[in-house]
């Protein structure tokens, strides 16, 4: 496994050439933009301050420090103060203001895409008026506690990142990048916290900073913080669930694919390909279905609305086609490229009318529920029958009528191939 380990790490841990020129670039975004704030001070953010970023990552996090006496009470002002000297600063380049609890802008710059995000300078969580003020903090306790499993964060970063667990937007609930460097920390390295998964329990709670060492949980925070089947205490504010955008799917599938990579290491596990419609016909063939693939041209947009419009596309099209006896379904989409969505099927046709079952005459309720569902009602031995008639039996045009439905079209630029074998 180490060999193993040793391998992944030379191709996603960041070379010195990267790094000096992520160090120039981030310096020199620092100095321009700081030559024109007044009362506020930027400072670099994310994994690039902690020194957890992957090679080939070109975002860059910067926060703008307000000072929280003089804005505590108009914290909402601070995206307004801060356009300004964005503008002022980066006067060539097309500044986009993205909406949120607090307004933050994104633009590109030397082939960086930099976030910048104005913030109040505060020591301790409870001073937060916005959850992104405590950032700074999160940064200074993976700094002081990480020092020396940084690969193993990367590490556990690639990992989650190749199995399509990595990310806590509301289109993916898996692991943010804060959440993986609290559990490396938390177990001491990539292997145990592999180790560590298998133990996991639903509402399993990881409290590495014990602030609860003798109380409970569950009744120290909010319901609406523990609806995850992960609890991680945030070290630097023990009133927050660092974990709370995590899916049980994704919950399940993290400990499925540990368990997996412990019993058999493979560098494949670090390796994460994008949905190929080739290797899909193949595996068509091989296990005798009818596959449907298609390309989509997503909307422009803050990338977890994007994300969400086309996961609730992807659910529409899994649920229409059901009929068809779905087999095997996945999505796949990164921002700035196009999605691709997969089904494979058992049948490639439906019949022209078929017949629904209903419940026992006697209950009256339920039959009185089902004939609302189904307009051609009739009795057969007790039970109340329904014929349902399919207008678009066959695939190609089943889904052809399905793409064109305001649903889909509402939530995707456009439809860039259909393909179904």
């Amino acid at each position: 496994m180490q060999r193993i380990l040793k391998g992944v790490l030379t191709k996603i841990k960041p070379i010195k050439t990267q790094e000096k020129r992520f160090k120039r670039v981030a310096e020199e975004f620092l100095k321009k933009l700081n030559a024109k704030l007044k009362n506020a001070h930027a400072i670099l953010g994310g994994s690039g301050a902690k020194g957890t970023w992957l090679s080939g990552n070109h975002d860059i996090d910067i926060f703008v420090l307000f000072p929280l006496q003089k804005y505590r009470k108009e914290s909402f002002r601070l995206s307004d103060l801060l356009e300004p000297s964005l503008r002022k600063a980066f006067p060539k380049q097309k500044i986009g203001r993205l909406h949120g609890s607090r307004d933050y802008f994104n633009f590109q710059y030397q082939n960086y895409a930099f976030e910048v995000m104005p913030i109040l300078k505060i020591s301790k969580a409870n001073q937060a008026v916005n959850i992104t003020d405590v950032s700074p903090l999160h940064t200074r306790w993976v700094n002081a506690q990480a020092k020396k499993i940084k690969d193993d964060i990367l590490l556990a970063k690639q990992f989650c990142k190749a199995q399509r667990l990595y990310g806590a937007e509301s289109y993916i609930a898996g692991f943010s990048g804060y959440v993986l460097e609290i559990l490396t920390v938390a177990s001491g390295s990539f292997e145990k916290l592999l180790k560590a998964a298998q133990r996991w329990e639903i509402k399993e709670v990881i409290d590495v900073a014990r602030h609860y060492p003798k109380k409970n949980v569950f009744f120290e925070l909010n319901q609406s913080k523990l609806r995850s089947p992960l609890i991680v205490i945030d070290p630097v504010d023990p009133k927050r669930n660092a974990a709370a955008a995590l899916s049980v799917e994704k919950f399940l599938q993290f400990k499925k694919v540990a368990r997996e990579f412990l019993r058999k290491p493979a560098v494949s596990f670090f390796s994460r390909e994008a949905l190929s419609l080739q290797h899909l016909k193949k595996r068509a063939e091989k296990e005798k279905a009818n596959l449907v693939f298609l390309s989509l041209a997503p909307l422009r947009g803050k990338e977890d609305v994007v994300g969400m419009k086309l996961l609730k596309v992807y659910d529409f099209l899994k649920k229409r086609l059901s009929p068809f006896s779905l087999q095997e379904s996945g999505w796949d989409w990164d921002a700035g490229e196009e999605a691709r969505f997969y089904f494979f099927l058992k049948k490639k046709m439906l019949p022209a009318v078929e017949e629904r079952q209903g419940p026992p005459v006697e209950m009256k309720e339920g039959v009185a529920a089902f004939k609302k569902k189904y307009q051609k009602t009739f009795i057969r031995e007790g039970r109340i029958m329904a014929t349902m008639a399919f207008p678009h039996p066959d695939i190609n045009s089943f889904v052809a009528e399905a793409l064109k439905d305001s649903y889909v079209q509402e939530r995707v630029q456009r439809i860039k191939s259909v393909t179904i074998l």
